[in-house]
């Protein structure tokens, strides 16, 4: 049995005591189910419930975690961005590269912060010609050679679920010494391609027992929270 939801239940699950996720209509609890329609608490399996409960506790967590995680990214940055202002007010000249870059590391030299501005590529209309110029070259050059230079070509056009080309393998393409001009076409078609459409910042933290010691990475994921 299903009763379709109101606009606007009389109480929320808190003010009624209710299981977290349970609305009261009419003076009867209800829990929404996947698609959008109201089923009667009492006929809800208790294993089903159980299973509410447990990822709607878990979730919570996660998302008080994820909260703090992007509040100490930004203090972080925040810092870092008024250091960097410092030194440039009383030296002229800021602690990092021309994107932002800075290593910062403790006196004792056992901890260190590094921040990382990262360019975000697309790639335009012109690697589709890249690519066709790419299949020329490979189908003429003879079927038992440059078999690596094969897998390169396949995997750097391959487009993932997200639609996105693989960088990496397209950057390997670039490096490679061939002079056959239509190769040398593809790839100025290529960089003809790319376009820097944003940036993104990496944090990333390290210790070490001692200043000769191994460097210890602290992972935290700032990019995705």
């Amino acid at each position: 049995m299903t009763v379709e939801a109101p606009e606007k239940p009389s109480e929320t699950a808190v003010e009624t005591g209710l299981p977290p996720g349970a609305i009261e209509v009419a003076g009867k609890p209800y829990m929404q189910d996947a698609k959008g329609a109201l089923v009667p608490l009492g006929t809800i399996k208790a294993q089903d419930l159980l299973i509410d409960e447990t990822v709607r506790k878990i979730i919570g967590f996660a998302r008080d975690l994820n909260a703090q995680i992007r509040r100490f990214g930004e203090h972080t940055s925040a810092d870092i961005v008024t250091l960097q202002e410092t030194l440039d007010l009383h030296y002229g000249a800021k602690a990092g590269g021309a994107k932002g870059n800075v290593t910062l590391t403790t006196f004792d030299g056992r901890m260190k912060v590094t921040l990382k501005i990262a360019d975000q590529l697309e790639f335009g209309p012109e690697l589709q010609a890249a690519k066709k110029l790419v299949d020329e070259c490979l189908m003429e050059w003879s079927a038992d050679s440059n078999d690596e230079l094969r897998s390169i070509v396949t995997r750097a056009f391959q487009v993932d679920q997200e639609g996105k080309i693989n960088r990496a393998e397209i950057f390997m393409l670039l490096r490679a010494e061939i002079s056959d001009p239509r190769w040398l076409r593809a790839m100025q078609a290529v960089r003809d391609s790319i376009r820097v459409v944003g940036s993104k910042s990496y944090l990333n933290f390290h210790v070490r027992e001692n200043a000769d010691g191994k460097w210890m990475h602290l992972p935290i994921d700032l990019a995705n929270a």
